[in-house]
């Protein structure tokens, strides 16, 4: 129904894209994504090998015969990953869509352009895009302040971020922070972008493979139920408001001197995994953006994606249509 340049770019039928999302971007929500007619993204780390991402691969295509594609996130890590190995995992298995995270994704340009795998990249800022559209990617995400995982350290929200990009990258955008619904897709068009992305949103869908305390927990949340963290180490991320997440901000407060060795206790990612498996709420951090409340139920993805939509266009057909004179020359006089 809405065709945009990135429906057009990825063969999608939805301007809906569910990005990288560790711990949870796995064959069962892939699948529901792309069954639905949107894009999702399997979440190459979340695997803990190459060889376990190509099997995840074919565990996704065994349930889908639709587009869907990769997220590497590129991230400076206590041990090193082979990013290289992931990505010939990817384009090897024949996907032909690849999301990009973290840091600058040259070094692995060249896997992806020989495949002739479609790249995009999860941003920041404007000059990050401009830098991604320079080294071939052939869109980005330009993730506004309201969202989960790693908002940059500029604090520009979406509001201003995507108009700003969309006057100077020229590739589609796809605009990250803030969505889960109707009002916000037609907004991010209206702001420039060319589809929307939705992580904590897609989180609670029923296919997610996640504990429902946590998809209860998130349709508990209002909009002020998320915390900035490691602001101080120039690494600012944005989680859900839980014990952990007061306890590293009382950290944080406390000793103005802190390392991330002072924090690991508290951030560590495989209590962050048990969170998504147990359901234990106070085990370790969650991760979630502001967009937690305007989430009020967990439907199946069909569901959602079918209801964003259908009430996107009735937006357009009643709601803005409903604000023009009848007589559209009046509109210019």
């Amino acid at each position: 129904m809405f065709k945009t340049r990135v429906t057009e770019l990825f063969g999608v039928e939805h301007p809906l894209v569910q990005g990288g999302l560790q711990g949870v971007g796995k064959a069962e929500l892939v699948s529901a994504v792309a069954n639905a007619g949107a894009l999702g993204f399997l979440t190459a780390l979340t695997q803990p090998t190459p060889e376990d991402l190509a099997k995840e691969i074919q565990r996704t295509r065994d349930m889908t015969d639709k587009p869907f594609g990769v997220n590497i996130t590129i991230l400076p890590t206590l041990t090193p990953v082979p990013y290289d190995e992931y990505a010939h995992a990817a384009v090897d298995s024949g996907v032909k869509i690849i999301e990009t995270a973290g840091r600058n994704p040259e070094p692995l340009m060249p896997i992806f352009k020989e495949a002739g795998a479609k790249t995009l990249h999860k941003c920041t800022s404007v000059r990050h895009g401009l830098k991604a559209q320079s080294i071939g990617c052939d869109a980005v995400g330009i993730d506004g302040l309201e969202c989960a995982g790693h908002p940059g350290e500029d604090d520009v929200p979406g509001l201003i971020l995507l108009p700003a990009s969309a006057d100077q990258i020229d590739i589609p955008i796809v605009a990250s922070g803030g969505f889960a619904d109707a009002r916000g897709l037609i907004a991010a068009l209206a702001l420039g972008a060319d589809a929307i992305n939705m992580g904590s949103r897609m989180v609670a869908t029923k296919e997610a493979p996640v504990h429902d305390n946590v998809k209860q927990f998130m349709v508990q949340c209002t909009e002020r139920d998320t915390v900035l963290i490691l602001r101080d180490l120039k690494n600012t991320a944005r989680i859900l408001r839980n014990s952990v997440a007061e306890k590293i901000r009382e950290v944080e407060t406390a000793n103005p001197d802190h390392t991330i060795e002072d924090l690991i206790p508290y951030v560590s990612g495989e209590k962050s995994r048990k969170v998504l498996e147990t359901g234990d709420l106070d085990h370790g951090i969650i991760w979630g953006g502001q967009t937690v409340g305007l989430i009020e139920d967990v439907p199946t993805v069909k569901e959602l994606v079918d209801r964003i939509i259908s009430e996107a266009a009735g937006i357009v057909n009643e709601r803005l249509a409903g604000l023009l004179p009848a007589d559209p020359k009046r509109l210019s006089a």
